[in-house]
């Protein structure tokens, strides 16, 4: 029974927005079974993109509320769900998304299997087409490389971003950690996640991060630009994390620069262009490039504009300010939700897995479930 248990949950699982697709041997399978036990993975089918509590759940599950409670804990603890907590009111629960989701909970977590099922299975689920539809994260340019009269709007902006918050966490990189499990030797920074959550942040309550200040996030920023690693805060005008990454760890960098064309999959409003008056050929932003998108012609820099993806590292230390980044043209500037939720729905919608109906019917069951758990309580 187990076995088909990580089936059903498979095909759940890629039913939400960010999927987890299917492969020939079978890898996202070995992973569930390294994730979830089995009562876990049947428990987790229960939950779709309407938070919902315990109570519910145990309902439609047909479960005891008391077992169900459990479950859901354990699971959290686990990174396996999604928790949202009002004031208030009862903490409800939503099915996680494998990618952005329970992955990067798993930072905590990692074992050398856990690594090498996962960068066998990367190719995969951060497939570029799939990616290119709605991208779950986008790229912002290191603030230094901002031009003065270059229009950038507070979104663009990461220093602008993270003064519009009050709680911040950091935490390792996932990617960082798991490539040092299969031996890779990376010398950029570990801890260089940031997410903007409350004390009761997944991430505080594991011990896999730590409370930090807004001066320590800065100072963090200041970081990304000297070690040059690329800033990734989640694809909406609101964020919900920022992560710094490098080209030989972040399995989306990997992954996206095998393609001929980077920046049109990474939704980035800028591009970098070199001024050839200035440039002298010193060879330093070829090395702070994490897409291969600088070639040399002679003893001038070139940059491939469909492979840059407007990040800024090569801007900032170019000691002939040689280097700026260019708004793109309005018909190239990517769709910017207000927020991730928006962008979860554009992405399940563009892949196929949800329209008015069936949100209708999720809506309606979620609210016929409620319905039976307060009959049940009274």
């Amino acid at each position: 029974m187990s076995a088909s248990i990580y089936h059903k949950l498979a095909k759940h699982l890629d039913n939400q927005p960010g999927g987890y697709p299917s492969t020939p041997d079978g890898v996202e399978i070995r992973i569930l079974k390294l994730l979830f036990t089995p009562d876990e993975a049947e428990f987790a089918l229960h939950l779709n993109m309407i938070a919902e509590e315990p109570t519910t759940l145990a309902v439609r599950a047909g479960i005891s509320a008391e077992k169900a409670q459990n479950l859901i804990e354990n699971m959290t603890t686990k990174g396996l769900v999604f928790k949202i907590r009002k004031d208030g009111k009862p903490d409800s629960y939503m099915a996680g998304q494998f990618i952005v989701g329970i992955w990067e909970l798993q930072v905590g977590r990692l074992t050398p299997e856990l690594a090498r099922e996962m960068e066998a299975y990367m190719p995969v689920v951060l497939s570029a087409d799939v990616w290119q539809k709605t991208p779950q994260m986008r790229v912002i340019p290191i603030n230094k490389s901002i031009d003065p009269v270059l229009r950038v709007m507070t979104y663009e902006n990461a220093e602008a971003l993270v003064k519009t918050k009050t709680s911040f966490v950091i935490t390792p990189c996932i990617c960082r950690k798991e490539k040092a499990l299969k031996g890779h030797i990376c010398e950029k920074p570990v801890e260089t996640c940031i997410t903007f959550g409350s004390d009761e942040d997944f991430f505080l309550k594991t011990g896999a991060g730590r409370k930090a200040s807004l001066d320590e996030v800065l100072e963090l920023l200041a970081l990304a630009d000297k070690a040059g690693l690329v800033l990734q805060p989640t694809n909406g005008k609101d964020i919900s994390w920022i992560c710094c990454c490098c080209g030989c760890c972040c399995a989306l960098l990997r992954n996206i620069k095998k393609s001929p064309n980077p920046g049109e999959i990474i939704a980035s409003p800028f591009y970098a262009v070199v001024d050839a008056d200035r440039c002298t050929g010193c060879g330093i932003c070829l090395k702070r490039c994490q897409v291969d998108a600088i070639s040399f012609s002679g003893d001038l820099a070139e940059i491939m504009k469909k492979r840059c993806i407007g990040c800024g590292l090569c801007v900032t230390t170019c000691p002939w300010k040689a280097i700026v980044l260019k708004r793109k043209t309005k018909i190239d500037q990517p769709v910017l939700p207000d927020s991730f939720t928006m962008t979860y729905l554009r992405l399940a919608k563009k892949r196929g897995k949800i329209d008015p109906l069936s949100l209708s019917l999720m809506a309606g069951k979620s609210m016929k479930d409620r319905f039976k758990a307060r009959n049940k309580n009274d």
